[in-house]
């Protein structure tokens, strides 16, 4: 009797590891897989915490004028370079009629593509910046079978600064993202960069992906993050080669020495408005926020764009 109710216990824990594996994998492709649609992150019917979110508020929006802008009107050129990974990452570098030493990075967000960024490429455009727009590994016409949730990306942002230095050894250059972007920019600024970054703008950025995908876990699902996103990440970890918990803005940001701005709408519900005070309270560097009311996901450019463009215009003025 004792050793068939053992028996029934062994089979038991093993059916539960056989599907938090699968589940484990599921939230894998769901989330990180380059090849699986992401369409279920953007579905009201599933996302609870979505109210009304559209992949063009997480990833930036195509706008027919700001691609024809980039496409037909700028004299953008397609520019490359190799990963430490190997991988072959583009990006859009558009430089000023004016002769400028004035640069900007544009990172878009999570399944977006640089040409989502056109309508904020114009404006630091008009401010007289040359832009880098790059397509992160895993997006748009870069190589990349994972999508690298900022952590490897931080990386890639590197190279990307090594290349406008090399092109202009007195460039002065401004790190900006949204969503994921704004994480990927967070995350580069813990490392050790060159004296030519001047400061940071990050727009509705996550404090990790652990947290991030544990956030969406429960709204998407109502599934708690134990035992799914540690099996989730573990698979990542083997996949992608990081994991959710080391792949964090918050500790990152911890290590940031430049000037940077946190924008944030009081109504974002993908990456929740708590996340900007718990970033904005860990970092120790010259630091303002700008929180948006009433504006959801990376929307406080549309709900209120002359406050979002003329404080990061005096924030611009004031430190680099």
């Amino acid at each position: 009797m004792e050793n068939r109710i053992i028996l029934i216990i062994g089979i038991l824990l093993l059916i539960v590891m056989i599907l938090t594996l699968f589940a484990g994998i599921f939230f894998y492709n769901l989330s990180v897989n380059r090849n699986v649609s992401k369409e279920a992150v953007f579905d009201d019917r599933k996302n609870s915490s979505s109210q009304g979110i559209k992949q063009n508020e997480t990833s930036g929006e195509y706008n027919e004028a700001y691609t024809k802008w980039i496409l037909k009107e700028s004299n953008y050129e397609d520019i490359y370079i190799k990963s430490f990974d190997n991988l072959k990452l583009h990006a859009y570098k558009i430089l000023n009629e004016e002769n400028s030493d004035k640069w900007v990075i544009i990172v878009h967000g999570y399944t977006g593509e640089g040409l989502r960024m056109g309508s904020r490429a114009k404006k630091f455009y008009d401010m007289g910046y040359n832009i880098i727009i790059p397509d992160l590994r895993g997006h748009g016409t870069s190589e990349g079978n994972y999508i690298g949730m900022g952590w490897h990306d931080r990386k890639d942002m590197i190279e990307w600064i090594n290349f406008i230095v090399k092109e202009d050894d007195c460039s002065k250059i401004i790190l900006y993202g949204i969503s994921m972007g704004a994480s990927t920019v967070m995350m580069t600024a813990g490392e050790e960069l060159p004296n030519n970054v001047k400061l940071i703008i990050e727009d509705c950025g996550y404090t990790s992906v652990w947290d991030e995908f544990s956030y969406q876990l429960k709204a998407m699902y109502k599934l708690p993050k134990f035992p799914i996103m540690h099996m989730a990440s573990i698979i990542t970890r083997i996949r992608a080669g990081y994991s959710f918990t080391e792949a964090s803005a918050l500790n990152q940001i911890k290590k940031c020495k430049l000037p940077i701005l946190f924008i944030h709408g009081d109504k974002d519900n993908f990456v929740p408005y708590y996340m900007q005070d718990m970033i904005y309270n860990a970092t120790n560097c010259l630091k303002e926020k700008l929180v948006i009311k009433d504006a959801g996901h990376c929307k406080g450019d549309k709900v209120n764009p002359e406050l979002y463009w003329d404080t990061i215009k005096k924030f611009i003025e004031k430190y680099s």
